[in-house]
């Protein structure tokens, strides 16, 4: 995605694709995120990626783990680590009621998306999601593609 890409909230950064393909989202939470100075820098570039990362809660509180974010080119030696973990800034009732829905249910935290919000302030989209088997994909797909044909039949007829 581009940098000018705008949503309701703000500026999106970069949104995880894979995300709505393997797992079936049933609830979001916006998050803010512990960041560096050369990290902001390479958020506003555009430069990070989502594939395979994941939200852990442990010791009361949440991380970002495996997310990339290239480092800055102009911050030299005092960059960043690209795949260290983050922290994800959250009130703790949002962070106990999160982990109840973890532990008890069986749901993944997944970031779908990462954006600055009108204030300019870094935020992560987690959305509660339960992995998708192979038939659930393809059911998916199937539906995507006749709601396609009927559009384009409707586009016919006008």
């Amino acid at each position: 995605m581009t940098n000018s890409k705008k949503n309701r909230q703000g500026r999106v950064v970069t949104v995880n694709k894979q995300a709505r393909r393997d797992f079936e989202i049933t609830d979001k939470v916006e998050a803010g995120i512990a960041l560096s100075g050369s990290e902001v820098k390479s958020l506003r570039n555009g430069q990070a990626d989502l594939s395979g990362s994941y939200a852990w809660i442990g010791n009361g509180q949440c991380w970002l783990v495996n997310a990339n974010i290239s480092p800055y080119k102009q911050a030299g030696v005092f960059g960043h680590d690209p795949k260290q973990n983050r922290k994800l800034l959250l009130h703790k009732a949002e962070i106990r009621k999160l982990w109840s829905k973890v532990e008890q249910r069986g749901f993944t935290l997944v970031p779908l998306s990462i954006y600055f919000n009108s204030r300019g302030y870094a935020k992560v989209e987690l959305g509660l999601g339960r992995g998708k088997r192979k038939y659930d994909k393809r059911k998916d797909i199937t539906e995507k593609q006749q709601k396609r044909d009927i559009e384009r039949m409707m586009k016919k007829y006008k």
